[in-house]
C-alpha cells in the first residue's frame, strides 16, 4: 500500500512538473552568440524524479534557425532619404494645379458651361470675391456657353452691374442665347471677341402644360422676360426697341465683326496672325427657310386679326412699359369700402 500510495504521488508530481512551464512560464529568445533560440524552462529541484523526461520533452521542442542565415539589405546605410520626402521646390504643389484657381489669381473668371443655378452661383460667388478683394483693378468674365436659365442669367447681370470693378468680357466659342445677353452687358469699351466665335441672340423659350390658367401665367412671364431683355439690349446696343424685336424673333447667328457693328461687342481680337481668322463664307444672306414664310403669311391673313396674337401681347406690353429697365408696377385703383 505504501508503495502503491508513493506510485500515486510520483504521477501527480510529473503531471503537475508537465503542466507548469506550458501554461505559466512566459518564453524568451536569446540571439547573442546562439544560432538557435528556444523557450525559457524554470529550475526544477533535483528530487523531482520526472526532470529527466520533462528536460527531454523540451529539448524536443527546441527549433533551430539556418546556418547560412544571411540579412540582405535593399538599401544602403550611407543614402541619404530626406530629399525623396520633401517636394521639390521647382514642381507646384497639388492645391496650386486647380485651374480655377489659377484663374482666379489672375482675376480672371471663366464661364464655359450651360448657364443654370450652380453655375451662376459659382460665378457670381467669384465676382463677389474679386471685387471685395480690389475694387479698381478689372475683372476679365471669359464666356463659352450656349446659354440657359434667364433668372440664373439676371442673377449674373445684377451682379455685375453690382461690382464696382469694371467687369471685361470675352467671347470664346459661341455666345449664345444668356451667354450673348451677358456678353453684350459688361464695361463698355471692353468687351471683346475673338475672330472665329459666334454669337446668336433670339427671343426666350420655354414649355407650358397643365390648365388654361396656368399656361396663361406661364405665357404671361415669358413675355415679361422678353421685353425686359430686348429692353436692356436696346439700351447696350442704341438701336431702337422694334429693331431689337425684329432681330430677336428666331435665331440670329452672327460672327464677330457682325457682332461689333450690331453693338453687342466693342472689338475683335485680331493681332494678324495667318490662320488665326477662318476664311471667310458667303457674304449673302442665307435663304428664308420656307417654314418661317408659311408662318408669317398665315399671320398676315385677315382672320388672325381679330385673335390675340403673340404680337399683339408684346405691343401692348412694350407700350404700356418704360425704356429702361426699371419695373413699374400697375397702381391699383382705389374702392371705398363696401357697406355690410
Amino acid at each position: 500500500e505504501r508503495e502503491r500510495e508513493r506510485e500515486r504521488e510520483t504521477e501527480m508530481s510529473c503531471s503537475l512538473a508537465f503542466a507548469g512551464p506550458s501554461s505559466s512560464t512566459p518564453v524568451t529568445f536569446f540571439d547573442h552568440g546562439s544560432n538557435h533560440f528556444e523557450p525559457h524552462s524554470p529550475s526544477v529541484p533535483p528530487t523531482n524524479p520526472c526532470r529527466s523526461w520533462n528536460q527531454s520533452r523540451r529539448r524536443s521542442l527546441q527549433v533551430k534557425a539556418l546556418k547560412g542565415l544571411v540579412v540582405r539589405r535593399t538599401l544602403s546605410s550611407n543614402w541619404d532619404l530626406s530629399a525623396a520626402v520633401k517636394p521639390s521646390p521647382s514642381l507646384p504643389r497639388f492645391e496650386e494645379l486647380d485651374t480655377t484657381n489659377m484663374l482666379l489669381r489672375q482675376r480672371i473668371v471663366f464661364l464655359g458651361s450651360q448657364v443654370d443655378d450652380t453655375t451662376a452661383d459659382f460665378v457670381i460667388s467669384q465676382l463677389l470675391l474679386l471685387d471685395a478683394e480690389d475694387s479698381n483693378k478689372d475683372i476679365k468674365l471669359f464666356i463659352n456657353s450656349p446659354g440657359g436659365s434667364i433668372t440664373a442669367g439676371m442673377g449674373i447681370y445684377d451682379t455685375m452691374k453690382l461690382c464696382k470693378a469694371d467687369v471685361s468680357t470675352v467671347c470664346m466659342g459661341v455666345a449664345a442665347s444668356m451667354g450673348a445677353f451677358l456678353l453684350a452687358a459688361g464695361t463698355k469699351g471692353k468687351r471683346y471677341c475673338m475672330p472665329n466665335s459666334r454669337v446668336m441672340i433670339h427671343q426666350p423659350y420655354g414649355a407650358s402644360g397643365g390648365s388654361v390658367t396656368d399656361f396663361a401665367i406661364r405665357l404671361r412671364e415669358m413675355g415679361y422676360h422678353r421685353s425686359k431683355l430686348n429692353k436692356i439690349l436696346s439700351r447696350i446696343t442704341g438701336k431702337p426697341l422694334q429693331q431689337i424685336d425684329q432681330a430677336t424673333e428666331c435665331d440670329n447667328f452672327m460672327s464677330a465683326w457682325e457682332a461689333k457693328e450690331y453693338g453687342l461687342v466693342d472689338a475683335v481680337i485680331d493681332d494678324g496672325k495667318p490662320g488665326l481668322v477662318a476664311p471667310p463664307v458667303d457674304a449673302n444672306a442665307p435663304p428664308m427657310p420656307k417654314l418661317l414664310g408659311l408662318c408669317q403669311a398665315i399671320e398676315a391673313r385677315t382672320v388672325a386679326k381679330d385673335l390675340p396674337s403673340e404680337h399683339t401681347l408684346f405691343r401692348k406690353a412694350n407700350a404700356g412699359g418704360q425704356s429702361d429697365d426699371s419695373d413699374r408696377g400697375t397702381q391699383q385703383e382705389k374702392q371705398n369700402p363696401a357697406s355690410v
